[in-house]
């Protein structure tokens, strides 16, 4: 953080490789002083639903975004400081599981068991680690996942987004700034009591009560 206040470091990397998390690690290094919070925001490629989905696809995915997470805390590891936040964007369906998102499932709960992990790890040192965990976000990636479902089940797109709405009482999607902002609210020092948890950002679509 500069004098002038926090800033944001951007860098392009592929965190599911060793020469993406090098990358991460050299740009922050080069930006100097401690890093106030990483956060991983991995899309997964589509893989299709239980009874169609490779399963080699679930290991990839898990690589992917779970191996990834895994990367980036190490690349900004000696940056780190008390204060300093872990924060990992997964999925509802890693606690409400559904075979139209097999792959979404599987990876988003051992995402969660990850920053758990984490938080046992890091806790010490005063660096505490965040999973938000969003419902159906209004995203153009989401979109195009329900244009694919439509085509799969041969109806209408807007049949599948309102059905992904009707799954919170409030009969709507999650937007990407209520994301941001819970994000964002994780910078203060009053989050340190959120420490290891799990931020269902669904808007009532999770039924189970923890």
């Amino acid at each position: 953080a500069p004098p002038s206040g926090p800033s944001t470091t951007g860098c392009a990397a592929d965190v599911g490789t060793a020469a993406g998390a090098d990358a991460v690690s050299a740009a922050v290094a080069a930006a100097g002083g401690p890093v106030r919070m990483v956060v991983q925001a991995v899309g997964l490629p589509p893989t299709g639903p239980l009874d169609a989905i490779d399963p080699d696809a679930l290991g990839a995915t898990v690589a992917l975004k779970v191996g990834g997470l895994l990367r980036l805390v190490r690349a900004v590891d000696t940056q780190l400081v008390g204060g300093s936040r872990i924060v990992a964007l997964g999925g509802h369906y890693g606690s409400e599981p559904s075979p139209d998102a097999c792959a979404a499932g599987v990876t988003n709960a051992a995402l969660a068991n990850l920053v758990r992990q984490l938080a046992v790890a890091y806790g010490p040192r005063g660096v505490t680690a965040h999973l938000v965990a969003p419902g159906p976000v209004d995203t153009p990636r989401m979109r195009g996942l329900a244009a694919a479902a439509a085509r799969r089940r041969g109806v209408a797109v807007e049949k599948v987004l309102a059905e992904r709405a009707a799954e919170s009482p409030l009969g709507r999607l999650v937007t990407p700034e209520e994301v941001a902002w819970t994000v964002t609210t994780l910078l203060a020092p009053q989050a340190d009591a959120l420490h290891g948890a799990t931020l269902a950002l669904d808007a009532g679509a999770r039924r189970g009560l923890f």
